[in-house]
């Protein structure tokens, strides 16, 4: 490297602390009171001279050599609206003990500009921290430089090290919360995480295998031919019926935009069906999925192998929203040409007017009458907040609470109407969305509808 390109370097990666200009405004203030009082100028003047002394053994202390090592460890892919680690790793070659400060230039999705950590690295040794990131939307993050600052004990001057300039993350719906209701539904202590236990209809099961009677079981089940041939009391066991199809159907259009906590209703949906496809396809179902606004934007036709959740998962990364309105017309033809078996459809969509509902009946009512159908909406949260408000205090708040409630009466109508003609509805709050979902279906598995 020619001379010029190291002083360019060298003037690029050098900063001066804090202490230093403290230092120089010291100086400033014994070189004012010595114009009264004379005995203070030599003072200043040697003060000077160390200040300087001390500045130019700092420099050569920091900047002898390349003597820092740091890495900036990312996971193979972030999870939505869940908490992601990054680890810093920072290895100190010096022979001394020194002063840190580490910048990590964040993607801009997270509009975070006053990321700081600081910290002292004994002689080598390595120092590790961890910090949490947030996304709320999918798709590729873009991490900048890994700026650390390092000082000597004298902190003058700083010396500027940066590595792993660009180093890219893909966020994926939340698998995080996948994998949380994935231990739930096959834990005892379901219930805690508010998954019900629903009780099971005879009729729903298919036949396993003949056993002895044990304490406890359904007389009904008793096989009186299978009895009389052992001599003792044999009933038939039964398993869950396997092996039927299931698509979510999500809503990409305008309606599905709105914000909730920092998440869109979408990402709300998209997250529920990833947990939803798992606990189905765990009980041996074909989970199959679509997304539409005023065209089919996905089309995965349902399957329950193994492989099938990875080709969800990556369906639902590109999932995007439109200002579009939605035609359920054009779902309705879709679903007729392409799912000829009767199956249970889970669509999310949102009406907050149940004038919108009116307009898209004939197509759910269409779905209904060949398919079990669920209809996932929301409800209003912001608007939940404002009806549970329990001091008025102006005229203009009794209207607002007035409109809120009428709203959400409103919502209370449609599932009316949607179960009036033998739609199963889920009317949810976004952060209960896949507990609710997945009860629904437990529910409608357990009652046989399907």
């Amino acid at each position: 490297m020619k001379f010029r390109d190291k002083l360019i370097q060298f003037f690029k990666s050098l900063y001066l602390h804090q202490r230093f200009f403290t230092a120089i405004f010291g100086i400033a203030v014994i070189f004012l009171f010595s114009h009264w009082i004379n005995f203070l100028y030599p003072i200043g003047w040697l003060a000077a001279v160390l200040l300087f002394l001390a500045f130019l053994i700092d420099i050569i202390a920091v900047f002898k050599n390349e003597k820092i090592v740091a890495k900036r460890k990312l996971p193979e892919k972030f999870s939505n609206s869940d908490e992601n680690p990054v680890v810093i790793s920072i290895k100190n070659n010096f022979g001394f003990k020194i002063y840190v400060e580490v910048i990590d230039e964040l993607p801009v999705q997270f509009q975070k500009r006053d990321f700081l950590k600081q910290l002292s690295i004994l002689p080598n040794e390595t120092n590790r921290f961890e910090y949490l990131v947030r996304p709320v939307e999918r798709g590729e993050y873009f991490f900048g430089n890994l700026n650390v600052y390092v000082s000597s004990k004298i902190k003058l001057v700083k010396r500027r090290f940066s590595f792993q300039k660009e180093q890219m993350v893909k966020v994926y719906p939340s698998f995080i919360q996948m994998k949380k209701y994935d231990f739930l539904a096959i834990d005892n202590r379901i219930q805690l995480a508010g998954l019900k236990k629903i009780r099971k209809i005879g009729q729903t099961m298919e036949f396993e295998q003949i056993k002895d009677y044990v304490i406890g079981d359904d007389l009904r089940t008793v096989n009186w031919k299978a009895t009389a041939k052992q001599g003792s009391l044999m009933t038939n066991q039964y398993q869950d019926e396997k092996s039927q199809s299931v698509y979510t159907i999500i809503d990409t259009s305008r309606v599905m935009k709105m914000p909730f906590n920092g998440l869109r209703l979408l990402d709300y949906a998209i997250n529920s069906t990833l947990a939803f496809s798992n606990i189905a396809l765990k009980k041996h179902d074909k989970v199959g999925m679509f997304s539409f606004s005023n065209k089919i934007d996905k089309a995965l036709p349902a399957s329950s192998k193994k492989t099938h959740l990875q080709l969800i998962l990556n369906s639902l990364y590109n999932v995007k929203t439109q200002f579009l309105d939605s035609d359920f017309g054009l779902l309705y033809a879709h679903i007729k040409r392409r799912v000829p078996q009767r199956s249970l459809l889970i669509l999310f969509t949102n009406f907050e007017h149940i004038s919108a509902l009116e307009r898209q009946f004939v197509y759910l009512r269409a779905l209904a009458k060949k398919h079990v159908l669920v209809v996932v909406f929301f409800e209003n949260s912001e608007l939940e907040k404002i009806i549970d408000q329990e001091e008025i205090k102006s005229v203009s708040q009794v209207f607002e609470q007035t409109v809120a409630e009428q709203f959400s009466y409103e919502k209370k109508l449609m599932v009316k109407e949607l179960q009036r003609h033998g739609i199963q509805t889920v009317l949810t709050s976004p952060e209960e969305l896949s507990i609710n979902t997945i009860n629904k279906y437990l529910q409608i598995k357990a009652k046989g509808l399907l």
